[in-house]
């Protein structure tokens, strides 16, 4: 999967270092199936998205519904494996992150968030 880096474009602060990019119809399909936890600056950049799921998901994740120019419109904090998401209206792509980092970071809807690409 191609990775980028998610900042929040209104103080520098890296948001996730290394994320993934979900864009393909695989890579989406697949999302974080699998994994058994994200690490401290991991994410996973869905598009499009306006709503996930996280059935057979083993952790807790934070979901970060944006618009196409990256502006964050709702979060769900902690949102537990076994669970869907409602549709978040205007919603073009969803940024998944570790549980606890939307509230770590202060992220809150109205902030704009940046992509730039990563050297793997």
């Amino acid at each position: 999967m191609h990775k980028i880096r998610i900042i929040n474009q209104e103080n520098g602060e890296v948001i996730a270092g290394h994320c993934c990019l979900a864009d393909s119809f695989f890579t989406r399909l697949k999302g974080l199936l699998g994994k058994e936890q994200m690490a401290d600056g991991e994410g996973l950049l869905i598009i499009p998205c306006s709503s996930v799921h996280t059935l057979g998901m083993k952790m807790d994740i934070d979901v970060v519904f944006l618009t196409s120019d990256y502006r964050v419109l709702h979060i769900i904090e902690g949102m537990r494996p076994g669970r869907i998401s409602p549709v978040v209206k205007n919603s073009a792509q969803v940024l998944e992150l570790p549980a606890g980092k939307a509230g770590q970071t202060g992220l809150k809807a109205g902030v704009n968030l940046a992509s730039s690409a990563v050297d793997d």
